[in-house]
């Protein structure tokens, strides 16, 4: 399902249009529970809850991203497609874009100050996400 925002990003070299996988999707999302139930895993350490959750939002996002044929090289673009591609208004998706920012500082400089609260709000967060995309992908 082509959209107008979403190929302009694709004039302007953001995203690349793909035919529809809806294996891929599916497998997507199956990644998305797996790393979210991870996430719920009190045993594990809170930087590595974080980084479960924040890949089950990635996972989650980029399916539906998929599911609408369009493809990012780029992690925070698909979180901001959000808008389009599920009508997520930026007060949602910008909560996954703190912590793709939160997850950069960790992976290239090695800095993580993440708080439980932070983790519990991403995975209550990214359960909705896995429902609005598995509603989509339903349809």
């Amino acid at each position: 399902m082509s959209l107008p925002e979403l190929d302009n990003l694709v004039r302007v070299g953001h995203l690349k249009a793909e035919p529809r996988n809806a294996q891929e999707v599916v497998r997507m999302l199956v990644m998305a529970r797996t790393r979210l139930n991870d996430a719920n895993l009190n045993k594990l350490s809170l930087e590595g809850r974080f980084t479960s959750v924040y890949n089950a939002a990635h996972a989650a996002a980029l399916a539906a991203l998929r599911w609408h044929g369009y493809r990012s090289e780029n992690r925070y673009t698909v979180f901001q497609c959000l808008t389009h591609t599920l009508g997520w208004p930026a007060s949602r998706w910008r909560v996954l874009d703190a912590a793709h920012q939160k997850r950069n500082l960790a992976e290239y400089e090695g800095y993580l100050d993440v708080e439980e609260s932070s983790v519990t709000e991403m995975c209550a967060l990214v359960q909705s996400l896995i429902v609005d995309v598995q509603i989509l992908v339903d349809k």
